[in-house]
C-alpha cells in the first residue's frame, strides 16, 4: 500500500478486532446535545419535533430527531431534508437547521416539510465519516441495511406513507477526505490508497437514473449567489465523475445505497461544499446549503 494506516494490515480487509481497534480511537469532540438537540428545542410552535429512533451505543444521549411541518395539509406536495447522514460534514447539520430557522416557514403553506438535520449524531459528535462499527451510513440505504442509522431513516419514511416530491441530502467535501476518510476506508477494505483531488467549490450530485438537468441547474443557480461554484479538473471531471453540466455530476443513487435515492421522488440530488476552501467561510458554506435547499424547493414546486 503507498499510505500506512495505523490499523490493520496492508492488503487485508479490518477483522472485527481491528474495527473495536478504530473504535477506540474515535474522541467526543462536539456536542450534539449543545449543537442540534438544543436548536431543535427553540424552532416555533409550526413545527414538531419527533423522535424516530435512538443509537442503540447510547440511546439517550443519540436519538435520532426529525422536523415536520404539515400545515399545507394533505393534498400538498411532500419534501425531505436530510443532513449530517456523514456526521463529520458539519455544514450538513447546521444547514438544515439554519434553514429551519430561517427559511422553512416560508414554505408552509405550499408543501408539507421532513426534516432530519443530523441522521448520524454519533458521528457529528466524533467528527467521522462511519458509524461506531466503521460502516459508512450513505451506502447502507440498502434493504437490511448494515447501519442502524440508515435503517431508521428509511423506516421513518416507511411509517409516513407519502410519495415525496423532493429529497435532497445535504453533504460536505472536505480535505480530511483524503488525509483521513479514504485511506481508511482502504485499509478497511483491504485495498491501496489511490490519492485523488479536492474540489474547490459547491456542486452537486445527480441521479444517473433520474439526473434531471433543470432541477440541478437551479440548485446550482441558487448557491451561486453565495459561494463559488467546484470546477472541473483537467480530466473533465469531480471526484473522478464527469461534469455532467455546470457543478453537476452523476452517481446511480439506489445501486449505490445513498441517501438521496431511498424515497424515489422525482426531484433528488446530494449537495456537497468545501469547507477547507481559502474562498469560503463556515458560515458561508452553511448559507450555501439553505441556498440550495430553496432553489430545490421553489423549483420543484414551480413544477410540480
Amino acid at each position: 500500500m503507498n499510505h500506512f494506516y495505523p490499523i490493520g494490515s496492508p492488503g487485508t480487509p479490518w477483522t472485527d478486532a481491528d474495527k473495536a481497534a478504530w473504535y477506540e480511537r474515535q474522541q467526543i469532540q462536539r456536542s450534539y446535545q449543545d449543537e442540534v438537540r438544543s436548536k431543535l428545542a427553540r424552532l416555533g410552535p409550526a413545527f414538531t419535533v419527533e423522535q424516530y429512533g435512538a443509537s442503540s451505543l447510547d440511546p439517550q444521549r443519540y436519538p435520532l430527531l426529525c422536523v415536520r411541518c404539515e400545515q399545507a395539509g394533505p393534498q400538498a406536495p411532500w419534501a425531505l431534508v436530510t443532513g449530517g447522514v456523514h456526521g463529520y460534514e458539519t455544514s450538513g447539520v447546521q444547514g438544515a437547521l439554519a434553514f429551519l430557522a430561517t427559511a422553512a416557514s416560508n414554505y408552509a403553506a405550499r408543501v408539507n416539510l421532513v426534516v432530519v438535520p443530523c441522521v448520524s449524531p454519533w458521528g457529528y459528535e466524533v467528527i467521522n465519516r462511519w458509524n461506531p462499527r466503521a460502516v459508512d451510513p450513505n451506502r447502507s440505504f440498502v434493504a437490511d441495511s448494515p447501519a442502524e442509522e440508515s435503517a431508521a431513516l428509511m423506516k421513518l419514511v416507511e411509517r409516513l406513507g407519502v410519495k415525496f416530491l423532493l429529497h435532497i441530502d445535504l453533504h460536505e467535501t472536505t480535505d480530511s477526505d483524503e488525509a483521513e476518510f479514504r485511506p481508511a476506508l482502504a485499509a478497511r477494505d483491504g485495498e491501496a490508497f489511490e490519492p485523488g483531488l479536492i474540489p474547490d467549490g459547491f456542486y452537486t450530485v445527480g441521479d444517473s437514473e433520474n439526473p434531471q438537468p433543470g432541477f440541478q441547474a437551479a440548485i446550482v443557480a441558487g448557491v451561486e449567489a453565495v459561494t463559488h461554484i467546484a470546477p472541473a479538473d483537467a480530466n473533465g471531471e469531480i471526484i473522478g465523475s464527469k461534469v455532467m453540466q455546470h457543478g453537476v455530476i452523476h452517481y446511480p443513487f439506489a445501486a449505490l445505497g445513498l441517501c438521496a435515492g431511498m424515497t424515489g421522488a422525482r426531484f433528488t440530488s446530494t449537495t456537497e461544499v468545501y469547507p477547507d476552501s481559502p474562498k469560503a467561510t463556515a458560515e458561508q458554506c452553511n448559507l450555501a446549503q439553505v441556498a440550495a435547499v430553496r432553489a430545490a424547493l421553489d423549483h420543484a414546486l414551480a413544477h410540480a
